[in-house]
């Protein structure tokens, strides 16, 4: 099967030759997919992307018209690809079900265990010999509350490490389950009653924004929110009157409303920044990373893994 990887990594490139074992004629392009980039895929397959790729209608009836029969997406959200117009066009579609969550689990705990501590700012004081202790008063996570939306296997993974902090889980899922440490609850009840709220769900229309005025209005005082699921989830316009207001107290994001063509892009030069990101970085309490959540040794391997496995099935697939 010939196949073309866009928006690849350098950090991966190496995984998916070696998990290929010459299998499958593959090729490598860090452009991400767009309707400019198509001609890329000629000849190609199938067409394997990452999350800010572009895979509209408009670039799938594209891809179709140029052969294309097979899409897949190193994610394991599949929220950027057009599902309708693939299966409009008789492309399948595949995603990565499962790969190391405990890699984003401890991402999340790990922003939140960094907002809480203030070490962003303390380590950009000691660096310029500014040993003060004022505003760096942090806080225990033992005993706290921590409110975990989707127990997935992202969110069961985290939490065993939250529980191994001394906090009290409460949990909320479309699909309830029995789990140990968790005690679900409907929505309400979970932004009343969390010091900590963590997101782990996909973003379809029933999650997008919810995270927004109204349900911000419900949730105590200070509260912290992590997000390493998908950046639609909030509304950034509501965070940041929250944060102005002090509503929020901690925001921890892995993921950003308008990240695409954002992230995973060296912008520093850029004449013109992003607005709404901007103001989100004038808070010292607020941590952002460039979705990096997924971004540890044992993802990637699985990943590469995953996706030429992936390869390997709808190749023995087609007939002879």
């Amino acid at each position: 099967m010939k196949a073309i990887f866009y928006s690849t990594k350098i950090n991966e490139k190496d995984l998916l030759i070696k998990s290929n074992q010459d299998k499958h004629e593959i090729t490598f392009t860090s452009k991400k997919l767009s309707i400019d980039t198509i001609s890329y895929a000629k000849g190609m397959d199938a067409v394997i992307v990452f999350t800010n790729d572009e895979v509209t209608a408009p670039v799938i009836k594209a891809l179709a018209e140029r052969g294309i029969k097979y899409i897949a997406t190193r994610s394991v959200g599949i929220d950027h690809i057009d599902q309708e117009a693939a299966r409009k066009h008789d492309i399948k579609v595949a995603n990565i079900p499962d790969y190391s969550p405990q890699a984003i689990a401890e991402h999340a705990v790990m922003l939140a265990l960094a907002l809480s501590r203030h070490l962003i700012q303390s380590n950009r004081q000691c660096r310029v010999f500014n040993f003060s202790l004022d505003g760096l008063t942090g806080f225990n996570f033992y005993g706290k509350t921590v409110g975990i939306i989707g127990l997935g296997h992202i969110g069961t993974a985290a939490v065993p490490i939250f529980h191994g902090l001394g906090c009290k889980i409460l949990g909320h899922d479309i699909r309830p389950k029995k789990l140990n440490h968790v005690k679900f609850v409907d929505l309400d009840t979970l932004y009343r009653e969390s010091d900590i709220i963590s997101l782990h769900v996909p973003l379809n229309p029933e999650t997008k924004h919810m995270i927004n005025t109204d349900s911000i209005k419900k949730m105590k005082d200070g509260v912290m929110i992590i997000n390493t699921a998908r950046g639609e989830l909030i509304k950034t316009t509501a965070v940041l009157d929250a944060l102005k207001s002090r509503k929020i107290g901690y925001l921890g994001l892995d993921v950003y409303e308008y990240e695409k063509g954002l992230f995973f892009e060296d912008h520093e030069t850029d004449e013109f920044r992003d607005f709404l990101f901007s103001e989100l970085m004038k808070y010292p309490n607020v941590l952002i990373s460039p979705h990096q959540a997924f971004l540890t040794k044992e993802a990637l391997q699985e990943i590469a893994t995953q996706i030429i496995a992936t390869l390997d099935r709808w190749d023995a697939a087609i007939p002879e």
